[in-house]
């Protein structure tokens, strides 16, 4: 797959999710696109309450998916102001950085000594995990329309020392999250095992996209040393309180 590829893939995709096309994500730079939120065939099983809004970019267009009432709160919100002031409005709690695997720029990286590792799936995730000490990496909720389907160990003297898992949540997408316990950390560990399971992922056909907290910068340089690039940016989540 090429990045080309790749990108047509996953822009195909969040068409689909936020109802809008493809020619919406890449119009005029900061052009605003509206679009009313709908749960179209093959997009992604994001849980939506009766009301539901995302805004999300990338890095041309604005597009904001929402139900009726939070859509016309946004566009007079919106209107006529900047790219950050829109990101910024107070009912936006915070934003998410999707990478994506650069395909020239990746190469295998080298594994930390003294550690093993093992490959994993779904049915033997519940298994091995506590969900309290792994919750960035492994997805244990079972109201969630998807699970951890692949995960990546690293292990010493018996101990689970850093997961990185992976949950397809479509057809074609895998979201990566990576959780290394503070005594193991700054040995290298969070990259190797994103490396390793970034390339499971491509080797199955599927998009891995690491996806990080704005605000968490030791991920995003986990990402970058990889060879991954920020692909898109949207809402962490939204609080409408006292606006509708």
């Amino acid at each position: 797959m090429t990045n080309e590829e790749m990108l047509a893939n996953v822009q195909s995709q969040l068409a689909l999710d936020l109802n809008c096309s493809v020619d919406d994500l890449n119009s005029g730079r900061d052009s605003l696109v509206f679009v009313e939120a709908k749960e179209n065939p093959g997009c992604r099983p994001f849980p939506r309450k009766e009301r539901y809004f995302e805004i999300l970019s990338m890095g041309q267009s604005i597009i904001v998916s929402a139900t009726p009432e939070r859509l016309q709160i946004a566009r007079i919100m919106m209107q006529g102001n900047s790219r950050d002031a829109i990101f910024s409005l107070p009912f936006i709690r915070g934003l998410y950085l999707h990478f994506l695997p650069d395909i020239i720029r990746m190469q295998p990286v080298t594994p930390p000594g003294s550690f093993t590792f093992e490959l994993i799936r779904r049915e033997e995730v519940v298994r091995l995990f506590d969900a309290a000490r792994f919750n960035e990496a492994v997805i244990y909720d079972p109201e969630l329309p998807w699970q951890t389907d692949l995960a990546m160990l690293a292990m010493q003297d018996g101990e689970i020392a850093g997961v990185a898992g992976a949950s397809q949540t479509c057809a074609k997408l895998w979201q990566i999250g990576i959780e290394v316990l503070p005594q193991y950390r700054n040995m290298g560990l969070a990259g190797y095992l994103v490396n390793r399971l970034t390339y499971e992922i491509l080797e199955c056909g599927g998009i891995p996209s690491y996806d990080v907290i704005a605000s968490n910068i030791a991920s995003q340089r986990v990402a970058h040393r990889l060879g991954y690039f920020p692909a898109w940016v949207s809402d962490w989540r939204c609080n409408f309180e006292g606006l509708e």
